[in-house]
């Protein structure tokens, strides 16, 4: 994606619901470059050259979950934000998204969703699946109580993989302040 603040932003709204479709494209549309489909094979269409997709999971004919499958297969650089009326389950840690957002949104979630996006977009590929799994992590916390998330496996390897990431992101980053300090303390001519 790598846009710049002076660039405009791409984003592909996709939901079955043409009013809901409407309406956000209306309220993305004050700040962004906005396109609408209302089914899956639209989407698919559509899909090169977002910068940001909003996909509803639910839709006749092509789920959003299928979607999503053939956004990864295709190998396109857009980040993705589920958007939906589906209440999240532990299926989701597998999912290929970067964000879920559970209906009812309102226009500043899906303006700062965008903006987050574009933040995100321009991290390695290992902040943005640190960001992508603690937004999972996050998702299920809010969703499910305390019983049935330690009742699951897959919610404990979600949980080790978000700690083993932040390590590896808190060392990259100490590196760094290593490096620049370094420049400090080194004497000019």
């Amino acid at each position: 994606m790598q846009t710049t603040a002076t660039e405009e932003v791409t984003v592909l709204v996709v939901d079955d619901e043409r009013d809901v479709a409407e309406l956000y494209t209306a309220w993305l549309g004050t700040e962004h470059d906005v396109r609408s489909a209302h089914e899956g094979s639209e989407a698919l269409e559509l899909v090169d050259g977002a910068d940001v997709v909003f996909l509803d999971r639910q839709m006749p004919e092509m789920s959003g979950d299928e979607v999503l499958d053939e956004i990864e297969t295709r190998g396109l650089d857009c980040r993705v934000v589920m958007v939906t009326a589906v209440d999240p389950d532990f299926d989701i840690i597998e999912m290929p998204f970067d964000d879920y957002l559970t209906k009812p949104v309102g226009r500043s979630d899906l303006l700062e969703m965008v903006e987050t996006m574009q933040t995100r977009d321009s991290y390695d590929e290992q902040l943005q699946e640190y960001f992508a799994m603690a937004s999972k992590k996050a998702t299920l916390e809010a969703e499910k109580n305390p019983v049935e998330l330690d009742a699951h496996e897959e919610y404990r390897e979600v949980s080790e993989r978000v700690e083993a990431l932040r390590e590896e992101a808190d060392a990259a980053a100490t590196e760094i302040d290593d490096f620049e300090s370094a420049f400090r303390d080194f004497p000019s001519e």
